[in-house]
């Protein structure tokens, strides 16, 4: 089992149904006819139930197929629908939106509500959207034979066609229709410098590769278009960390090695400056503290735009290690066992291992909070389907699942207090259910654990609230090939998963398999913190030391009185010569000192329940103030290694058309992007040309891959095109 299929069902559909393969592994099975119900199956599984006679769940199950690449022929004949009103759809949808698609009007002109509900009804569009589509198109068609006059360059294919606009991804929800964030407009006046401004004939550049990822950001991500519009010319320096991410250079100092023109034409800033001039820029992008901005725009859109998934989230924290000379909270190395100084990353990724977003935390972080906080995410982002919460151990608590199940926040963990002997004890038999996920084989159990959580009364004399009871899913994991058992607990929100998938769900991230944040920290200068600044933590309470002290006198006093009982128990009674019991024998004297020692073990318990848990480190002597790290930096470069990990995610994918070797996909695409080649700018467009690959096969996914990727049309901000392709020196 490659892929998590979280929402599976093995049900095959109803004889009297008729099912019509679509292709690229899609099927819609009718078993009422093309306006009952329809089932979506993708690749055997069921990924949706929709209401065919419902016009407007129909018009985004068109969209959303189409997007897919599934045959129009197919998928027309199925629904009774003729190829050209698909073909409305779609252009309705690009052109307009949700609301184009489902309604009579144009978002555009209804911008104020009550204007649209008062105009007079005369301007209201016609209705009949095949004629207007129809006349985008010609005024389309013209404009680009338009530029491919303009854009004769020097003889060579003109520049993309026009037509070839950004169309926004349509969701896995068939929901409520709702608006996309728009990346702020650039800010024209603070923009003073803009990419590729100076125009030049062909030059060689070793960092050609690099070309790929900007054009995807630049097309599929509002990238610059976002950069600008918050931080003017700072888009300069979020170039520099582009070629940081890429080229996994780990430090701004470590620019040293790269050759300053090659690097600075490819990047659009004709030339890379000194280390004291790109710290200025640095400076001057953080000293906005817009990166929250950034960040919120920057996930929430990627999220709307369906370039990360929705169905099942993994969420993990990974420590950043502080090495500077401040007082700073403690976070955990799992690795080392032992408290750190630093701080926690809490990421988030999806199924296929693209970053949906992250939080730095101080110290440990709280895990907890960060779930629930990512399903009130997923509410106000409105993605009907609440996706699936994959977390460890850490998250393991009663109070945390009650919670979770309160909020219909759908959930799977390990099971922390399993009780191991049992899970042994448990019958052959029971397993019924298999998985086989990364060349190893699983047998699975399910159960039911019911669960009741008691909360704690809100006062001393407030009533205790009711209890909650619900039940939770255990499944019991059996790894063949080391024979060892494990429980998983899940709460599924109604999603009806199967043990398969509950168990995938768990191992594709905590399993063998384990491998998106490993792979993360090697490719890309994940740990780099550009620019420590401290300031006053909100945390400044710690661990009571007196608590601590009395502990440790406890846990030693214990220790002797355990020593003690041995001795008295193994040690006899002695008599006098009359028989009666000796006054000063060895039993009495370990009986009088057992006594001492729980009479001073229960006088330190009585004074270490008198003192406070926890207290500020103000009141205490000899005890320095904790500082909270600086994160400004810190955000804005992880937003660009998320971007380009994502980007990275994107190219493997599209890679898989064209170059079927599995094992070799990855290398590949770093071998692209190490590629040498030549970079040409002019008025019109920037034009970059890779060396070829040497193998015949690799050579043919790079071209497939280039004029992909000049398909997309990227047009940056200024007007300039964006071209990539693949040929021998131009020189």
């Amino acid at each position: 089992m490659t892929q998590i299929e979280l929402l599976s069902e093995s049900a095959a559909p109803s004889p009297a149904g008729r099912r019509v393969e679509l292709g690229r592994g899609y099927a819609l099975d009718l078993p009422h006819g093309p306006r009952g119900r329809g089932d979506v199956y993708h690749r055997g599984y069921l990924s949706k139930r929709v209401n065919l006679r419902d016009k407007a769940e129909r018009r985004l199950l068109v969209v959303e197929l189409l997007q897919q690449g599934v045959n129009q022929t197919r998928l027309a004949e199925a629904l009774q629908l003729s190829r050209q009103t698909l073909h409305n759809y779609r252009e309705s949808y690009r052109e307009f939106g949700v609301q184009g698609l489902l309604h009579g009007y144009s978002p555009a002109r209804s911008k104020d509500e009550a204007h649209h509900r008062h105009r007079n009804v005369t301007q209201c569009r016609p209705g009949a959207k095949a004629r207007e589509l129809e006349a985008l198109r010609r005024a389309r068609r013209e404009q680009a034979e338009q530029v491919q006059v303009e854009l004769a360059w020097e003889g060579e294919a003109a520049a993309p066609a026009a037509y070839v606009l950004e169309e926004p991804a349509m969701t896995d929800t068939l929901g409520a229709a709702r608006s996309r964030p728009v990346a702020p407009a650039p800010d024209l006046a603070a923009v003073t410098e803009r990419p590729y401004a100076q125009p030049h004939g062909w030059e060689a550049s070793r960092y050609a590769g690099i070309f790929p990822v900007i054009l995807v950001l630049v097309s599929q991500w509002p990238w610059l278009t976002r950069i600008m519009g918050l931080f003017g010319n700072g888009w300069r320096l979020f170039m520099v960390f582009v070629l940081m991410a890429v080229r996994n250079l780990r430090s701004l100092e470590q620019l040293k090695h790269v050759r300053h023109a090659e690097a600075g034409r490819l990047l659009g800033l004709g030339s890379l400056p000194c280390l004291d001039t790109l710290w200025g820029w640095f400076y001057q992008v953080a000293q906005q503290h817009r990166a929250e901005t950034l960040l919120a725009s920057g996930f929430a859109d990627q999220l709307q735009r369906g370039q990360v998934g929705t169905e099942v989230w993994f969420t993990d924290g990974h420590l950043l290690p502080y090495t500077g000379g401040h007082q700073v909270h403690a976070a955990y190395h799992t690795q080392r066992r032992m408290p750190t100084p630093g701080q926690t990353n809490l990421v988030t990724s999806d199924g296929r291992g693209r970053i949906v977003c992250f939080a730095i935390q101080e110290g440990k972080g709280d895990l907890r909070a960060r779930i629930l906080a990512l399903g009130a995410y997923a509410r106000e982002q409105s993605l009907g389907v609440m996706p699936l919460q994959v977390f460890d151990r850490e998250g393991d608590g009663l109070a945390f699942f009650s919670a979770l199940v309160a909020q219909n926040i759908p959930f799977v963990t390990w099971e922390k207090h399993a009780n191991q002997p049992r899970l042994r004890a448990l019958e052959t038999a029971r397993f019924t259910d298999t998985l086989s996920l990364n060349g190893t084989d699983y047998r699975l159990l399910a159960e039911t654990k019911s669960c009741t959580y008691q909360p704690e009364p809100a006062g001393e004399d407030v009533a205790a609230p009711p209890a909650h009871r619900f039940d939770l899913r255990r499944v019991v994991v059996w790894n063949r090939r080391t024979d060892h058992r494990t429980s998983v607990l899940c709460w599924d929100g109604g999603l009806a998963l199967t043990p398969a998938a509950i168990a995938a769900a768990m191992l594709s991230r905590w399993g063998a398999s384990e491998n998106t944040f490993k792979h993360l920290k090697e490719r890309h200068p994940y740990h780099y913190h550009p620019g420590f600044g401290v300031s006053a933590s909100e945390k400044q309470d710690i661990a009571n030391p007196a608590r601590k002290a009395l502990d440790e006198q406890r846990h030693t006093l214990k220790a002797q009185l355990t020593r003690l009982y041995q001795q008295h128990s193994k040690s006899t009674p002695t008599t006098n010569k009359d028989g009666t019991a000796r006054a000063n024998s060895k039993q009495a004297r370990l009986a009088a000192a057992i006594a001492v020692g729980e009479a001073e073990l229960e006088r330190l318990t009585t004074a270490r329940d008198q003192l406070p848990e926890r207290v500020e480190v103000g009141t205490l002597t000899d005890y320095r103030s904790f500082q909270a790290i600086d994160n400004e930096g810190k955000n804005l470069f992880d937003f660009v290694t998320a971007s380009v990990w994502n980007v990275r995610r994107q190219l493997i994918d599209w890679l898989e058309d064209s170059y079927a070797k599995d094992s070799d996909r990855v290398d590949l695409l770093y071998a692209i992007l190490h590629c040498h080649g030549w970079i040409r700018s002019d008025a019109q467009g920037v034009v970059v040309r890779l060396e070829p690959l040497q193998q015949p096969a690799r050579r043919a996914a790079q071209e497939q891959l280039c004029r992909k990727l000049t398909g997309l049309g990227a047009k940056i901000p200024g007007g300039k095109w964006l071209r990539i392709e693949v040929g021998d020196a131009p020189l």
